[in-house]
């Protein structure tokens, strides 16, 4: 049974379950009360009229404002968490006899009423479409709303098991992919901007590159995920060099690395549901089959949060592992222009790539994990800090947010286990040797105390 026969399978049955309906609902839809309207179906047991009911709440749902959907927010938040009657029997059971049985019915009882109605929510067609749209809005009402972080954890409760890493589907993304999902990548591409349908076709269309997305059945022509490959000879130090209009294409024959240049989610309504691991492992295991010439598998990754921190951990003097000549010569880095003028940039490579380095090495953020968000993605999936490059993203973007600084994390399948273990266990950040003696103290031995901002 395909995706589409379920689909139009759903949608009879709901066409069906609205007739009976009728009657039973009108005074209920007339009131506009989205609450009645949830209740009602979590109390119904038929599934033709429970399909039914779930596609009106989605539909009136889509007709929301920004306050209406706040205050469904608030009483998804406020009524629709556990039974708490049912919680304490249940309760009270397990505790005059502890068994399996009783054990079982507390947590049943504990789940919050909510996961039960977005599942049924979810019976409705496109209901799983609806409900990620529904967790981007929530994100938006969360940024002034912390009471409402309960009803995301359900959210990404349910998203886990159900884009569970078993129901995506790798798909390769050429020139042949249907124009409405090149579309879609051209807008989602988060890391380095696609300019033109030419610009698309550099990066997907020729045999050194190539393109990877994950799907899932129920967002049939929807990519949750797209990672972008360039196949070189060697490890590249520069982003321009990969994106260069006109550059020779390499053949089979002269490339020995994969380099993952560029990571985007599409949906912003799974924030928190981890692909990334996955499409990079699956990746790793699809072009290894098409070319057995591939010895090394890197990253060519942007630092997102290192211009900030540099800037704040300048303005309070808490930066260690530079002398203070290293802290004059990074002032340059407040004039307009600084990479355009050859000394400047000459004196400050040194100074920089050891503040990139003790940044990536010590600097945390309040959690206790390391301040670099990419970093925390690549040393989680077990990859190891293998090369920072000064000056590899000249780009607007790139000079903001890293002072041009891009990184090489190395994929080395015979150590990915070893690594994500200790970052995992003890949050050691694996780095090769030379980063290490970069982010070792400045000739005058100095160590001020570090800030953890991050």
């Amino acid at each position: 049974m395909n995706g589409a026969f379920f689909g139009d399978l759903l949608q009879s049955i709901s066409d069906r379950g609205r007739k009976l309906l009728t009657r039973r609902t009108n005074a209920v839809t007339r009131s506009a009360d989205f609450v009645v309207l949830c209740e009602d179906l979590l109390s119904g047991r038929g599934e033709a009229s429970g399909v039914a009911l779930a596609r009106e709440i989605l539909n009136r749902y889509a007709a929301l404002t920004i306050g209406p959907r706040t205050a469904f927010f608030e009483a998804l938040a406020r009524q629709f968490g556990p039974d708490r009657a049912r919680m304490e029997r249940a309760i009270a059971a397990w505790q005059a006899d502890p068994s399996d049985a009783t054990a079982a019915e507390v947590h049943q009882a504990a789940e919050p009423r909510r996961q039960e109605l977005f599942r049924r929510l979810n019976l409705a067609p496109g209901g799983t479409a609806a409900l990620v749209r529904m967790r981007e809005h929530l994100l938006d009402a969360m940024a002034h709303r912390s009471d409402l972080a309960v009803v995301d954890a359900d959210f990404v409760h349910l998203f886990s098991s159900w884009f569970n890493r078993g129901f995506l589907v790798l798909r390769d993304i050429d020139w042949s992919t249907p124009a409405n999902i090149l579309e879609k990548i051209i807008r989602h591409e988060a890391v380095h901007k696609i300019r033109s349908w030419d610009d698309l076709r550099r990066r997907i269309d020729p045999d050194d590159r190539c393109c990877f997305a994950f799907f899932h059945p129920a967002l049939n022509d929807e990519p949750l995920i797209f990672v972008e490959v360039a196949l070189t000879s060697g490890i590249p130090g520069a982003i321009e060099p990969i994106l260069a209009a006109d550059r020779e294409t390499l053949d089979a024959n002269g490339v020995d690395t994969a380099v993952f240049y560029s990571i985007s989610n599409c949906q912003r309504g799974l924030s928190g549901v981890s692909f990334g691991n996955f499409l990079i492992k699956q990746v790793v295991e699809e072009i290894s089959r098409d070319n057995s010439r591939l010895k090394t598998f890197v990253t060519l990754s942007p630092v997102p949060g290192f211009a900030s921190w540099l800037k704040r951990e300048r303005q309070s003097g808490l930066l260690r592992a530079l002398t203070e000549e290293d802290r004059e010569t990074l002032s340059a880095l407040d004039t307009e222009g600084w990479w355009q003028n050859e000394a400047t940039r000459d004196a400050l490579e040194e100074p920089l790539k050891r503040a990139a380095a003790w940044y990536f090495l010590h600097a945390r953020n309040a959690r206790g994990l390391p301040a670099d968000p990419v970093a925390r993605f690549h040393l989680g999936n077990g990859a190891r800090l293998e090369r920072i490059n000064y000056l590899a993203d000249l780009s607007e973007n790139g000079l903001q947010q890293s002072y041009g600084i891009m990184v090489n994390y190395l994929y080395d399948l015979d150590d990915i286990e070893k690594n994500h273990e200790a970052y995992a266990e003890s949050r050691i950040v694996v780095a090769a040797n030379p980063v290490k003696k970069l982010a070792r103290p400045g000739p005058t031995g100095d160590l001020i105390p570090l800030s953890n901002n991050a």
